[in-house]
């Protein structure tokens, strides 16, 4: 497989939208809002700060997956640590090295930056096949319970 790995533009929002979507159903069985998902996705395009898309492609078949980086400062180790979020490849992707092409350009990238220390992610508990391809990817299980209050209103709604 000839893969490329390159930084997502603004014109790659529509397909990241629909990676997200699908990503969303097929890991936890949820629809997520056009009207909302959209918006947060143009934001990361726009603004670096937020975050970073990254592409898979292929020569004659288009975008094959995805994967974005967030960023979380560690007082404590006085560095970044780059979040892996919002992962895809399209099934028939699957098994061929495209989720490996995208971690090691991202890992090759953050090894570049002096002042990143580390990548994370999160997966899901169900998800033993996701989590045995990060573990042979040489990442390792953490210490760390994830909590969260999400959304923050009272309602339990989305706003």
């Amino acid at each position: 497989m000839s893969l490329s790995i390159r930084p997502a533009t603004p014109a790659d929002a529509p397909v990241i939208i629909d990676f997200n979507s699908r990503l969303a159903a097929e890991s936890e069985g949820k629809t997520l809002d056009p009207a909302r998902i959209t918006p947060g996705v143009q934001a990361v395009l726009a603004d670096p700060a937020k975050g970073r898309y990254f592409i898979a492609e292929e020569p004659g078949r288009g975008v094959l997956g995805q994967m974005m980086i967030t960023f979380e400062w560690s007082d404590w180790r006085n560095g970044w640590i780059w979040w892996i979020q919002s992962v895809y490849v399209r099934g028939e992707a699957r098994r061929r090295g495209v989720f490996r092409a995208l971690y090691e350009h991202v890992l090759a990238h953050a090894r570049r930056q002096a002042d990143v220390i580390g990548l994370r992610l999160y997966v899901d508990r169900e998800n033993v096949g996701a989590q045995q391809t990060y573990l042979r990817l040489g990442m390792n299980s953490s210490n760390y319970f994830v909590l969260e209050k999400c959304p923050l209103d009272e309602t339990g709604k989305s706003p």
